[in-house]
């Protein structure tokens, strides 16, 4: 399986890519830095430079081009602003959503946050603000014709992952170490019962492929 990874330097990506790798499949990280090429590179994944804030629909569906599916782990990070909210968290996951329906890939797997249905529409709140952005990607990629899984985790940890979570649509907000939110994106992509799926990922006492299995 070829995966290409939005925001391939992540460090959910990071970790994703090498899980895809040990796993036998090929993992494409997209980065907007050059220099970050070469921590992927460690992990055993193929980097591939290109800013999701400038990229056409054109470019980023070449590079998607005999994929079998796309994940979208980037984000504008905790210390940007709204403006870059809207541009990486929102109109980065409607780019590749369209980049892929123009290269034909259907698997799409959106990385969101727990949050996105209780939005305070008024704030002017940065947190506020980035779950409108991941709540309008929600929104949009459902509306699509695509193979979507969206996960939505708790609050990121980065504990050593236990492999056991809880993936439910209702979960109660919780922690999960960012290990275990990539064990479960790799196993999202090999569980084709999760096609059509939203549930919120928390740390819990379920195997992650049991978990998966009982949405």
């Amino acid at each position: 399986m070829r995966v290409v990874v939005a925001g391939g330097h992540g460090q959910i990506a990071l970790l994703l890519e090498r899980l895809l790798v040990e796993r036998g499949d090929e993992a494409v990280g997209l980065v907007r830095n050059s220099d970050h090429l070469s921590d992927l590179e460690q992990v055993g994944a193929q980097g591939v430079v290109l800013d999701l804030e400038t990229a056409t629909v054109e470019e980023l569906a070449g590079i998607l081009e005999s994929s079998d599916a796309v994940v979208f782990a980037a984000g504008a990070g905790p210390g940007s602003g709204p403006e870059r909210k809207e541009a990486v968290d929102r109109a980065g996951a409607v780019l590749l959503a369209e980049a892929a329906e123009r290269a034909g890939v259907r698997r799409y797997v959106l990385v969101s946050s727990m949050g996105t249905d209780r939005v305070d529409e008024d704030s002017d709140d940065v947190m506020a603000v980035y779950l409108r952005a991941k709540a309008a990607a929600d929104a949009d990629l459902r509306s699509r014709d695509l193979d979507t899984t969206i996960v939505k985790p708790g609050r990121l940890t980065d504990s050593e992952g236990t492999g056991e979570v809880l993936a439910a649509p209702d979960a109660e907000y919780g922690e999960i170490p960012r290990a275990d939110v990539a064990a479960t994106l790799l196993a999202i992509l090999h569980t084709p019962g999760t096609i059509g799926k939203q549930f919120s990922l928390v740390t819990g006492d379920t195997r992650i492929e049991d978990a998966l299995l009982s949405l």
